[in-house]
């Protein structure tokens, strides 16, 4: 996850605000024509409102760093009235916008600047007194029973960090289940009313820009309009759809072969809580439960890899460092290692969901987490820094286009350098010795470790924002709020809870980017778009074996091409992004296919005679 400084604006006060013509205090009276817009006068509204983001966003980004990796109630007031300010220039430019929107003649990006502000708003507020303020407390508030939030283990408390880390390793079916249940008791019910509000107030504002509801403002950030991007996302889920009920169905096999019919039915859909995961978002944790036999023994794990060589968390990160640098990327600055959050502190309460900022919108890049030295951080490392050096890339553009294509790509960057962390790769670090690389008959066994990950996040990815998106249009009300919730992880994911949920229940408020109001469909994105751009990367490469052992480290002409798209940032639609590394201007989920086409074969294999499907 990224943080976009442009988009998380503060300012010293309310002055700096574009107001909307209507509201300004040169307007002229009620009872004359407003004058026809210019281009001219389009032309020096963007101007100003791009100085007006660039001066107000390192005071949001600085007050929102503090807060996250520092809660007290001063940090949450000072990061709620810094939301507000936000709110409310981002609300009153997508005002004006719209006055400019239609009119003939304007340049490629007075257009394409005009339109990203009105689009590129995550939580509107209404124009009433008072709303934005009300909004950035309600998220700030939410974030705040978050990053606070406690589990219970053996009747112990247990912080969000740490019960993500045991969820991942504890088989016992009871403990998971106490997990499971007081995590989402204790951090998703108590921020229920304050969500409700929430919804009202974003949909408030959203009507106020001109769209139907909050979701509908979401979908048109994607150049193109809401019910194609809706139609698109429907389109890549049926292409990848098969490949996931393969692997649940197999996955299911292997939870009731370990835990008997009285813990995981033979079929139906799977307890959510023995997948690994607090979310059962991704399951490669179980792996060793689904492993195959021969196959599944892959010789060597990561966590222990990295254990085994004095590895702490500093080193794990600086590891991450090298594979960029090895792509002909510079350094990070010195300042990164100064200020970036890599362990979690012992004196204060902090968001441990790992996340990556440009502060400055130039060079003062960080991350935020608290590594854990396992594989999963490893891996999170390279996604994070994916982030921060997509934001370096594009810091020479203006600040309407300091983005990425769309969020997706943001999010599929380092990723895409994830799926090279293979064994050649750890081999090429000083991880694993070369007498120690897999052989050809442990393909398998390395693909469904992947795919448990990979594959497994699929439908997760697609039904957070599916669910918000019936929430923010009113087909779902609050009183329904969790039935529609399990109702849908158990259509796309197969899954349930893994006890009785009442009615006061809010298991969605239990994922961090519900209370922080992350749209969530970006993640889907990512995980095809970073397949296509694996391959595409593999292909430049001349890689020439099987594509899920391809590592680029070290290709540099594939990191020159990589840093040309990355440097659009948000100037061009996103097809053409696509279209300069991969030479495609269409989102597929074929490339993931591609991938794992030799696991899918082998799935059905062992999946026969079993009853498939929920």
């Amino acid at each position: 996850m990224s943080k976009f400084v442009s988009l998380v604006a503060v300012a010293a006060g309310l002055a700096v605000l574009p107001l909307s013509p209507a509201r300004a205090a040169d307007a002229p009276a009620a009872s004359s024509p407003a004058p026809a817009p210019t281009v001219a006068e389009a032309d020096a509204f963007v101007t100003k409102a791009e100085a007006d983001f660039a001066r107000v966003g390192v005071e949001g980004a600085q007050a929102d760093w503090v807060y996250q990796t520092y809660i007290t109630p001063d940090t949450e007031a000072l990061t709620a009235r810094a939301g507000a300010i936000t709110t409310a220039l981002l609300v009153n430019s997508a005002t004006a916008a719209a006055r400019f929107a239609t009119l003939p003649g304007l340049s490629y990006d007075t257009a394409r600047k005009l339109s990203r502000m009105r689009t590129a708003i995550v939580l509107p507020a209404p124009a009433s007194p008072g709303a934005a303020e009300e909004v950035a407390t309600l998220q700030a508030r939410m974030q705040g029973v978050y990053g606070k939030g406690r589990g219970t283990l053996r009747g112990q408390p247990i912080n969000g960090s740490d019960i993500e880390a045991a969820m991942g390793t504890n088989r016992n079916p009871d403990e998971l289940k106490e997990m499971w249940l007081s995590w989402h008791d204790n951090v998703g019910a108590p921020i229920k009313a304050d969500y409700v509000r929430m919804v009202e107030l974003a949909n408030a504002g959203a009507k106020d820009l001109g769209y139907a509801d909050t979701g509908a403002l979401w979908r048109s950030n994607y150049d193109m309009t809401p019910e194609a991007f809706a139609a698109m996302t429907d389109k890549l889920w049926a292409e990848v759809k098969p490949l996931y009920d393969q692997l649940h169905c197999f996955t299911r096999m292997k939870l009731n072969q370990k835990y008997g019919d009285a813990v995981q039915a033979r079929t139906g859909p799977i307890r959510a809580d023995l997948l690994g995961n607090m979310w059962a978002q991704e399951w490669g944790n179980i792996y060793d439960v689904v492993a195959p036999k021969g196959a599944g023994d892959l010789g060597f794990d990561v966590g222990d890899l990295l254990q085994a060589k004095g590895y702490d968390p500093v080193k794990m990160v600086k590891a991450g460092e090298g594979f960029y640098s090895s792509l002909g990327f510079a350094p990070l600055p010195a300042t990164f290692w100064e200020r970036s959050q890599i362990t979690k502190p012992r004196d204060r309460e902090v968001v441990c969901h790992a996340s990556a900022w440009n502060l400055d919108n130039k060079d003062d890049l960080r991350i935020k987490m608290c590594t854990k030295v396992n594989g999963d951080d490893f891996v999170t490392i390279h996604h994070e820094l994916g982030h921060n050096y997509y934001q370096r890339a594009y810091n020479k553009q203006s600040p309407l286009y300091l983005d990425g294509a769309n969020d997706g790509f943001h999010e599929a960057i380092g990723d895409t350098m994830a799926l090279s962390i293979t064994p050649e790769y750890l081999v090429q670090i000083g991880l694993l010795d070369r007498a120690q690389v897999p052989s050809a008959d442990k393909d398998i066994g390395l693909l469904l470790k992947q795919a448990m990950d990979k594959v497994a996040f699929l439908p997760f990815g697609l039904l957070i924002d599916r669910w918000r998106w019936q929430v923010f249009s009113g087909a779902v009300k609050p009183a329904d709020y969790n039935k529609a919730w399990t109702e849908m992880r158990r259509t796309y994911q197969g899954i349930v809870p893994p006890g009785e949920r009442g009615a006061d229940a809010f298991d969605a408020g239990a994922k961090y980017h519900v209370p922080a109001v992350v749209p969530y469909t970006r993640y889907f994105l990512a995980r095809l778009l970073q397949f296509q751009f694996y391959e595409a990367a593999c292909q430049q490469a001349g890689w020439t074996g099987p594509l899920h052992r391809c590592s680029f480290y070290g290709n540099k002409a594939v990191g020159e091409k990589m840093n040309a798209m990355l440097s659009m940032g948000a100037s061009k639609p996103w097809p053409e992004a696509l279209e300069a590394f991969t030479g495609s201007r269409e989102m597929s989920g074929k490339a993931m296919l591609r991938y794992f086409a030799p696991l899918s074969k082998w799935l059905k294999e062992q999946t026969k005679g079993q009853t498939c499907g929920w």
